[in-house]
């Protein structure tokens, strides 16, 4: 397979409090297959997915980084819109939602609480709830995965590596910063997925590290450490949006070297 079929699609790129901008979440595609990683914090990710040029009937692999509202609200609503096909007749096969267990019990118990009795018997049989531990190695499609905690003290979360069709390696780290724990899995990779809450020359103003987060200036210095060739920076705040593409790759560039992607809302970027 051509690794040019190779893509990120950020479907949102901000931060939990944005309103410029969608939160973060994205499509990783492949000429055979496409995960949605994430889905933002409500019904808004229906458009954005429609924006994208995707179907809903195109999704059966959904991985969940954690249970936070800016990243698993949405995923009810993909779960809720795709058992309305299924029942509609028009989605075949099933939609696989991975996670750790505190996103798979979440994810359930607010579809049980919120969604009809003919949607919620869905579960099981079309709509597949794949609970994963640490280290878990697996296949999504022609995507290999291995999940990983990213430690977090605020809210248990899993990163992950992916090896694409052709060889190319791509490390999401979650929205916090690289634990160093986690440095030997993402060492090395082609493509390192950071979270940068804003620059570093603002951090008194955003407050990344009471949040847990990161500055660009921050990300740089952690992929120059990891050696990786290419660094993708999301999870923004949403006020310098206009000046984002040039202000936060110029930081990060202070002490990495490689490539440096900040990308915009429904971008799409070949790996």
């Amino acid at each position: 397979m051509d690794n040019n079929s190779n893509k990120i699609i950020m479907l949102g790129t901000g931060s939990a409090g944005v309103t410029r901008c969608y939160n973060t979440c994205f499509f990783l595609k492949t000429a055979g297959t496409l995960l949605l990683v994430d889905a933002g914090g409500g019904n808004g990710i229906i458009s954005q997915i429609e924006k994208a040029g995707a179907r809903l009937t195109d999704i059966h692999h959904l991985f969940i980084t954690h249970a936070h509202t800016d990243h698993i609200l949405g995923a009810v609503w993909v779960v809720r819109m795709i058992m309305q096909r299924v029942l509609n007749g028009e989605y075949k096969g099933c939609l696989n939602v991975y996670g750790n267990d505190k996103v798979i019990s979440t994810l359930r118990q607010i579809c049980l609480m919120t969604l009809h009795k003919n949607f919620n018997a869905l579960f099981g049989s079309h709509i597949m709830l794949c609970e994963k531990t640490s280290g878990d190695e697996f296949c999504v499609g022609d995507i290999r995965i291995e999940c990983f905690d990213i430690l977090s003290e605020k809210e248990k979360q899993y990163g992950f590596r992916a090896t694409m069709p052709g060889g190319t390696t791509l490390v999401c780290m979650g929205d916090e910063p690289c634990n160093r724990a986690n440095y030997p899995i993402a060492r090395g990779a082609d493509w390192l997925m950071c979270e940068a809450f804003c620059l570093y020359k603002d951090r008194d103003v955003f407050k990344p590290y009471e949040k847990f987060h990161s500055t660009a200036m921050d990300a740089g210095k952690v992929a120059a450490e990891l050696g990786v060739k290419n660094l993708l920076l999301y999870h923004t705040e949403d006020k310098t949006l206009a000046t984002r593409k040039t202000e936060y790759p110029r930081e990060a560039a202070i002490n990495f070297k490689g490539n440096i992607f900040v990308p915009d809302d429904l971008e799409t970027i070949d790996i």
